[in-house]
C-alpha cells in the first residue's frame, strides 16, 4: 500500500470512529427520550436498563452509519483542503479520484458489512427490543405513594397519606378508600394513625399493616330477610390497634413475554424469511381477490351450488348455463311472486355486499402486510447504498469548501441528513399507503442522493469554485454588464427613432 493511501486512510479512520459513536450516542438518547414514558417509574433492574440501551444502540446503527460517513468524509477532505495538503497532492499529478480510491474501497466494505448487519443482526435486535419493551409496558408502575395526594396504583383502592418517614418507610394519617365494589364505591373507608407497606414481588402480593385506626363499612350485606338485621348492618365501624390487609396484584413483578408472539412482524425477519412470507401473503391476497370476483359474478347462482358434488361439475354448469331473458321472466310473475322476488333480491344483495365488504377488509389487511414486507426488503438494500452515496457527497463537498473541524462540516452534514430523512420518510409514506409503487417510494431518496453525489463529484474533480463568493460575484458582474449594454442599446435606438 502506498504511503499516500495510508495517510488518507489514517486521516479518515479517526473522524469516522468518532462521528459514528457520537451519532449513536445522540440517537440512543433520542430513543430513550421517546420511550421514557414507558420506562420511568417501573422499578427496573439496572441489567434490564443496560439491555434496553444495547438494543436501542443496535437499532440506530442504520441511521447513525450514513451520517457518520458523511460527516467523516467532510471533515477529512475539509482538513486536507484547509491545510493545503489536498492542493499539494493534486499538484503532484494525483487526481481526486485516485485520492478517494482507498476510501471508496473502505466505504464499499462498510456498505457490505452494513447489509450483513441489516439482514442478520438487526432483525434479532428488533425482536429482542420490542419483546423487552412490551414486557416493560406490561409491568405495573413502581409503588410510590406521595404525601397529600391520592394514589390509585393499586387496583380497587385509593390511598392518601399526610406524611411519611423516608428512612423507615412508615406512613402517617392514612385514608384508604376500598373501590373493589364497582357498583357501590366509597362504602368502605379505613383511617389509620400510621402504617407501612410490604411488597412480595415473587407472589405479587401487597401487605399493608395499619396501626390505631377505624374502619367504616356502610353496607355489609343485603342477604338477611329481616329489615331490622339489614338496618343494623347498614352502618358499621370497627376500631383496631393493628390490622393487616393483603391484596393480590397482577403484573407487580417484571416478566418477559414469549418472543414467538412478535416473530411474524416484518422488522423481525431477514431477507430469506421476507421473500418466503411475501410470496405466501401474495397468494392469500390473490385468493381473496378470486373469491370476491367469483362472489360478484355468480352470487345469484349460490343456491345451485348444493346440486353438484364437485367444484368441476359446478364450474361446467356455470359455463354452460343458459342466459335467460330477465325482463320477460320477471313480468310474467304474479304480484305476490314479484314482491317475493324483490325481497329475496334485496336480501341477497345485502348478503352479497356484506360478504364482499368482509373480504375487502381482509384484502386490505393482507395488502398492508405485503407492503410492509416489501418495504423491509428494499430497506435492507437502500441503507448500504445510502452509506456509499453519502461518501460521494461528503468527500467532494469537503474538497470544495476546504473547512475542517466540527463547525461547518457538522452544519452541512445535518442539513443533508435532514433533507435525506425528510425525502425518505415521504417516500416510505407514499409506499406504505400505495400512492406510489413500493420500489419507487423506498428508492426515491437514494436517487436524489445519487444525483447530488454525481454533481458534487464532477464539480470537485474539475476544481469548481462552487462555494466561493468571488465566482458568484463574477457571474453577477457579467449579468450586470450585459443588462447595462442592452439598456444602453435600447436607449440609443429610441433616440434614433425620435
Amino acid at each position: 500500500m502506498k504511503k499516500l493511501h495510508k495517510f488518507i486512510l489514517k486521516s479518515y479512520a479517526g473522524p469516522l470512529a468518532m462521528t459514528f459513536f457520537i451519532s449513536v450516542f445522540i440517537l440512543v438518547m433520542q430513543g430513550l427520550w421517546r420511550y421514557s414514558g414507558d420506562i420511568v417509574g417501573k422499578g427496573l433492574d439496572f441489567s434490564v436498563m443496560l439491555e434496553l440501551l444495547f438494543y436501542v444502540a443496535l437499532q440506530v446503527v442504520p441511521m447513525a452509519l450514513p451520517l457518520a460517513i458523511l460527516l467523516a468524509a467532510l471533515m477529512t477532505f475539509g482538513n486536507l483542503g484547509e491545510n493545503y495538503e489536498l492542493t499539494a497532492i493534486k499538484a503532484s499529478g494525483v487526481s481526486l479520484f485516485r485520492i478517494m480510491r482507498p476510501l471508496i474501497y473502505l466505504t464499499a466494505f462498510i456498505s457490505v458489512a452494513a447489509f450483513w448487519f441489516s439482514n442478520n443482526v438487526l432483525p434479532v435486535a428488533n425482536l429482542k427490543f420490542y419483546t423487552l419493551l412490551y414486557s416493560v409496558r406490561q409491568a405495573r408502575p413502581e409503588l410510590e405513594i406521595r404525601e397529600k395526594i391520592y394514589y390509585d396504583g393499586v387496583d380497587g383502592f385509593r390511598i392518601k397519606i399526610d406524611h411519611k418517614n423516608p428512612e423507615t418507610g412508615m406512613m402517617y394519617d392514612l385514608i384508604i378508600h376500598d373501590h373493589r365494589d364497582k357498583v357501590n364505591k366509597n362504602v368502605n373507608v379505613t383511617m389509620a394513625d400510621s402504617g407501612k407497606m410490604d411488597i412480595d414481588d415473587q407472589h405479587g402480593i401487597i401487605e399493608l399493616t395499619l396501626y390505631d385506626g377505624i374502619s367504616y363499612d356502610e353496607k355489609v350485606a343485603f342477604n338477611n330477610s329481616r329489615l331490622s338485621d339489614r338496618a343494623r348492618q347498614m352502618y358499621r365501624h370497627d376500631e383496631f390497634s393493628e390490622q393487616k390487609v393483603q391484596v393480590k396484584v397482577d403484573g407487580l413483578d417484571f416478566s418477559r413475554i414469549d418472543e414467538n408472539l412478535l416473530k411474524s412482524r416484518d422488522r423481525m425477519k431477514n431477507l430469506d424469511q421476507l421473500i418466503v412470507d411475501t410470496d405466501s401473503l401474495i397468494i392469500v391476497q390473490d385468493s381473496i381477490t378470486i373469491t370476491i370476483a367469483q362472489q360478484a359474478a355468480i352470487h345469484q347462482m349460490r343456491k345451485a351450488r348444493n346440486r353438484y358434488s364437485t367444484d368441476s361439475l359446478y364450474n361446467i354448469a356455470i359455463d354452460t348455463a343458459t342466459v335467460l331473458n330477465v325482463d320477460s321472466t320477471f313480468f310474467a310473475l304474479s304480484d305476490s311472486q314479484i314482491r317475493s322476488a324483490l325481497e329475496s333480491a334485496v336480501r341477497q344483495a345485502r348478503d352479497n355486499k356484506q360478504f364482499i365488504d368482509e373480504r375487502l377488509s381482509q384484502y386490505e389487511a393482507e395488502h398492508v402486510k405485503v407492503n410492509k414486507h416489501m418495504m423491509e426488503m428494499h430497506r435492507k438494500f437502500a441503507m448500504p447504498i445510502a452509506c456509499l452515496l453519502f461518501f460521494f457527497i461528503g468527500a467532494p463537498l469537503g474538497a470544495i469548501i476546504r473547512k475542517g473541524g466540527l463547525g461547518m462540516p457538522v452544519v452541512i452534514s445535518v442539513f443533508f441528513f435532514i433533507f435525506y430523512y425528510v425525502v425518505n420518510t415521504f417516500g416510505e409514506k407514499c409506499a406504505s399507503e400505495s400512492v406510489w409503487p413500493v420500489w419507487m417510494g423506498m428508492w426515491m431518496s437514494t436517487l436524489v442522493l445519487a444525483v447530488i453525489g454525481i454533481f458534487l463529484t464532477y464539480k470537485s474533480a474539475t476544481d469548481s469554485a462552487l462555494f466561493k463568493s468571488e465566482a458568484y460575484q463574477k457571474v453577477a458582474d457579467k449579468i450586470k454588464k450585459r443588462l447595462m449594454k442592452k439598456l444602453k442599446r435600447e436607449g440609443e435606438d429610441n433616440i434614433e427613432n425620435q
